[in-house]
């Protein structure tokens, strides 16, 4: 079961940080600024402009400060490939980079937008740009030091680029290194770029070089074009203001894949991965759990993977049970693997090798503190809200190939599955993502009442309804967010403070793969999975009088579903 938490109702889920839909466009000025000429880098290269650019990469390798694996920018385009290499290891991580999460420290978040033009090589005429950015950092932001992020959102280059999934990373350091280095990965026409340049601060155009991005396009180490991106202050300045939230750390997608079991019977714990191809509008699901039966006999270890083409009948394979071997992040059994940042193994004719790629900060679906202190019958947990994808998935003879797939990584730990229910993952697009589980309980007094429902969206910086239980249980009872599920058409709808929402989820019956599950008390359960499901989300606001529509989205056949049973 992917999403079939035994559900209960939950405590409050702390508010996700930032503004507004980024996509929609609002946010501001990084702190930051550079002068006109500054970058000259792609996927992540800078070229060199001379012995003391080569000096500040060095010293940054020194400091193990993580930036975006570029380079240095501003390195010379004749570095050729020597140079790429020099300035991305100038740029690794060290693993202090990263703070450790939890112990209530607060982390940074806001929003971003920027506008510009670029010219790519070749061509004679500049093309519009605009980024939007979600910029997460897992410390508070120190304007005197420097701080690593990540970011992701939309990039839109006119008549040649739209990408919802653009992801990347930042380094803010307007005070100590005197710049604000950005370096962010994008598709387009099926080939993958990277957009590196940095703001050069300097107090003496302290306006300049606080909104100015000089930035080069880079394709495969070499550059393919170049551009300037502006922060608009006149309309951006406040939105960006309002964008800022400083959240306690809810740990990062790393420590979040660490297995949950301490040897108590009668548990079950689950990773699971879904995601969509892009060329092909194939769905993959990738499925491993640790079973401790209740009767105390030795756990055990298993799975599947299955195939969701869309010119053809679904394909699945298992494997295992094999003996459960403990893994310090993540899952590891017989080969198969489900640890961070890498999904291997094999099961029947089926193979894959998928690199994962967070896009995101972690989405509670149930209260974090259900999580944390496992008392309710079971909680399941984003480690990345949004995730993307790359390697090969082998099946039939036919090997894709996902680039920048969009997905996600999923966990549940709890005492089995629901007596029903119905589960969505849909990736909205420019970084709005929607997170549903409904269920029905298998405990005594929980198991008359309709389906508990706890949904999460997740727009720009901020995550709605605020707290995680309110959806499930509204106030004292009244105005719970009401299921009806069904196959092949579920529906959730529900409303919270001024927005109201109805989710409408399609399973055609040939895109939907029905699979067995047997529960840690040896009970019998069966989910209908769908990898490519069609949804249909109406947001609404109440403004002076009436309602009116805030956003839509309509998926199909992107959208990642499941309804089980008893």
């Amino acid at each position: 079961m992917d999403a079939g938490t035994d559900a209960a109702a939950g405590d409050e889920m702390p508010r996700a940080a930032g503004g507004g839909a980024v996509a929609d466009g609002g946010a501001g000025p990084a702190v930051g600024g550079g002068t006109p000429g500054g970058s000259d880098t792609k996927t992540g290269t800078p070229a060199a402009a001379g012995d003391a650019t080569a000096r500040a990469a060095r010293s940054d390798a020194v400091a193990g400060v993580r930036t975006p694996r570029g380079a240095v920018e501003g390195a010379s385009a004749a570095a050729g490939s020597t140079g790429v290499a020099n300035a991305t290891a100038a740029v690794t991580p060290s693993p202090t980079a990263r703070s450790v999460p939890g112990g209530g420290r607060r982390g940074t978040v806001f929003g971003e937008t920027m506008l510009g033009t670029v010219r790519l090589d070749g061509e004679d005429r500049t093309r519009r740009v605009r980024l939007d950015l979600r910029v997460t950092a897992d410390r508070v932001m120190r304007p005197l030091g420097t701080t690593a992020a990540r970011a992701g959102g939309r990039i839109r280059i006119a008549g040649w680029a739209d990408d919802a999934h653009a992801e990347g990373e930042l380094e803010i350091s307007p005070v100590a290194r005197r710049r604000i280095r950005y370096r962010i990965s994008f598709t387009a026409d099926g080939r993958r770029f990277t957009l590196d340049g940095w703001k050069s601060v300097t107090p003496r155009r302290p306006v300049a070089s606080m909104t100015v991005l000089p930035f080069t396009l880079y394709e495969d180490g070499a550059p393919a074009g170049r551009g300037t991106l502006r922060f608009p202050l006149a309309t951006g300045l406040l939105p960006f203001l309002a964008s800022f939230r400083f959240p306690r750390a809810a740990g990062s997608p790393e420590t979040l894949m660490t297995p949950r079991w301490k040897g108590e019977p009668g548990r079950t714990e689950v990773w699971y991965t879904t995601l969509t191809d892009p060329a092909t509008g194939t769905g993959l699901w990738l499925h491993h759990e640790l079973t401790a039966p209740a009767d105390g006999t030795e756990p055990y270890a298993h799975g599947w993977a299955a195939v969701f083409p869309e010119d053809g009948p679904v394909r699945h394979a298992r494997f295992g049970p094999a003996a459960w071997t403990p893994a310090v992040n993540g899952f590891t059994a017989e080969g198969v693997e489900a640890v961070p940042g890498r999904l291997t193994g094999s099961a029947g004719a089926l193979r894959w090798d998928l690199a994962e790629r967070a896009a995101d900060t972690p989405l509670f679906t149930f209260p974090r503190w259900s999580w944390r202190r496992p008392l309710l019958p079971a909680a399941q947990i984003l480690p990345a809200a949004r995730a993307s994808y790359d390697g090969t998935f082998s099946y039939d003879g036919t090997t894709l190939t996902p680039t920048a797939a969009p997905g996600a990584s999923a966990r549940i730990y709890g005492h089995g599955n629901a007596r029903r229910w119905a589960w969505l993952h849909a990736d909205l697009g420019g970084g709005d993502v929607l997170e549903i589980v409904a269920a029905v309980s298998m405990r005594p007094g929980l198991r008359r009442l309709p389906p508990l429902v706890f949904l999460r969206l997740r727009r720009g910086a901020r995550t709605w309804p605020r707290r995680a239980e309110r959806s499930a249980v509204g106030w004292a009872g009244l105005g719970r967010f009401r299921a009806a599920v069904g196959l092949p058409v579920w529906t959730v709808s529900g409303r919270a403070g001024l927005r109201r929402i109805r989710v409408e989820v399609t399973q055609p019956e040939d895109r939907t793969l029905a699979l067995d599950y047997t529960d840690p008390d040896g009970s019998p359960a069966v989910c209908r999975n769908s990898e490519r499901a069609d949804a249909h989300v109406l947001l609404e606001r109440w403004w002076f009088g009436g309602w009116r529509t805030e956003a839509e989205w309509t998926l199909d056949g992107t959208a990642h579903a499941e309804v089980g049973s008893r």
